[in-house]
C-alpha cells in the first residue's frame, strides 16, 4: 500500500520551482527548525556526562520516540482536518518543505562560482556552509571534492529518501524521515559526547536510508551514463552503510576519486578513497556534478510521474 503519489509530484514541483524562499524563511522559519530545537533541548537536559552509557542511550531512544510522536502525530492530525476536495494538493503543500532539491543546488553553486573566480577563501567559506569537515587548509581540489561529496550524499538525504518515504508513507512518512535525519545530523556522531545519546538516531537513520540510497546510487549512474563498476566495487568503502552508494556512483560517473583523508575538529582521519579516477577535482568537475544531480532529480520526478500515470489509468485509479 502506498500513498497518493500526486502528493509527491506537487511537493517536487514546488521545491524545484521556488525551493523554500528566503522571505518565507525569515517570517516562519523552517519546520525542520522545530525538530532541531527539540533535539537540542533533549540533548542539553538528558545527555549528562554524570549518567552512565546505558542511561544516556535510553535517553536518546526517548528523544527519538518524541520526534516520531511529534512528526507522525502532527501529520496525521493535519490530514484529518483537510477537506476531501483537492486534498492531495494541500498535502503536497504540507510535504513541500520536507524536500531540499532546490536548496541543495543553491548551496553548492556558490562554491563552483568562487572556484571559477579563483577565490579560494570564498570557496572555503561557501563549502564550509554545507560540510562538517575542517575547510581552512583545503586546496582547490579539496574544496571541489568536499562539495561534490556533499552533493552526492545529500541527493539521498535531501531528495531521494524523503521522496521515497512520502510515496510510501504519505505525509507522516516524509516528516518522520526528516525528524530522524535531522537528529542524525545533530547527535548521530561517534564522538564520546554523542556516542550513547545519538545511537538510536544514527541506527534508525541508517535503516530509513537503506532502500533510498540503493535507489539513488543507480539513478546517479543512469544520469551520468556510467560509473556502475565504481558503484559496485566501492559502495561499501564509506563509514556509512548508505552514503557510499551515492558517493561511489558520483565518483564513477565523473571519473573522480572522492573521500580519502579528511580532518574534523583538528583531527585527521585516514578515510579510504572512493573511485579510481582523478583526485585533483576542479570547478569544471563541480559543474558537471551539478548537472548530473539535476538529471538524477529529473529521473526521480519521471519515476513518480510514471507511478501517477499507472495508478490513474490502471485498475485502481486515484482520480475519479
Amino acid at each position: 500500500m502506498i500513498a497518493d503519489p500526486r502528493i509527491a509530484l506537487v511537493a517536487l514541483g514546488l521545491d524545484a520551482l521556488i525551493g523554500w524562499p528566503a522571505p518565507l524563511y525569515r517570517v516562519v522559519g523552517h519546520p525542520v527548525g522545530l525538530f532541531a530545537r527539540l533535539i537540542t533541548a533533549c540533548e542539553r537536559g538528558w545527555n549528562r556526562a554524570t549518567w552512565d552509557f546505558g542511561w544516556r542511550r535510553a535517553a536518546g531512544v526517548v528523544t527519538v520516540l518524541l520526534l516520531l510522536t511529534l512528526s507522525i502525530g502532527a501529520s496525521m492530525a493535519l490530514q484529518t482536518l483537510l477537506p476531501e476536495t483537492g486534498r492531495w494538493v494541500l498535502l503536497g503543500l504540507a510535504a513541500w518543505p520536507a524536500l531540499a532539491l532546490r536548496s541543495l543546488y543553491q548551496h553548492v553553486v556558490p562554491v563552483a562560482r568562487a572556484l571559477e573566480a579563483q577565490d579560494l577563501p570564498a570557496a572555503r567559506r561557501a563549502v564550509g556552509m554545507i560540510v562538517g569537515r575542517d575547510v581552512a587548509a583545503l586546496d582547490e581540489a579539496g574544496v571541489a571534492r568536499a562539495a561534490i561529496e556533499s552533493l552526492a550524499e545529500s541527493f539521498c538525504d535531501g531528495v531521494a529518501a524523503p521522496l521515497f518515504w512520502l510515496v510510501v508513507g504519505g505525509l507522516p512518512g516524509a516528516w518522520a524521515y526528516k525528524a530522524i535525519n535531522t537528529a542524525d545530523s545533530l547527535i548521530g556522531h561517534r564522538e564520546p559526547r554523542w556516542r550513547a545519546f545519538g545511537w538510536a538516531a544514527a541506527r534508525l537513520d541508517d535503516a530509513l536510508n537503506l532502500i533510498p540510497a540503493r535507489m539513488a546510487g543507480p539513478l546517479l549512474c543512469l544520469a551520468g551514463h556510467g560509473g556502475w563498476a565504481t558503484l559496485w566495487c566501492d559502495c561499501r568503502r564509506h563509514a556509512s552503510p548508505n552514503a557510499g552508494w551515492t558517493e561511489a556512483a558520483m565518483a564513477g560517473a565523473l571519473g573522480l576519486k572522492l573521500a580519502g583523508p579528511v580532518a574534523y575538529d583538528g583531527l585527521s582521519h585516514d578515510k579510504p578513497w572512493i573511485g579510481t579516477g582523478r583526485a585533483q577535482a576542479n570547478a569544471a568537475d563541480l559543474r558537471r556534478a551539478l548537472a548530473l544531480y539535476v538529471r538524477a532529480c529529473l529521473l526521480l520526478a519521471g519515476l513518480v510521474a510514471a507511478l501517477v500515470a499507472a495508478l490513474t489509468f490502471g485498475e485502481r485509479p486515484w482520480l475519479p
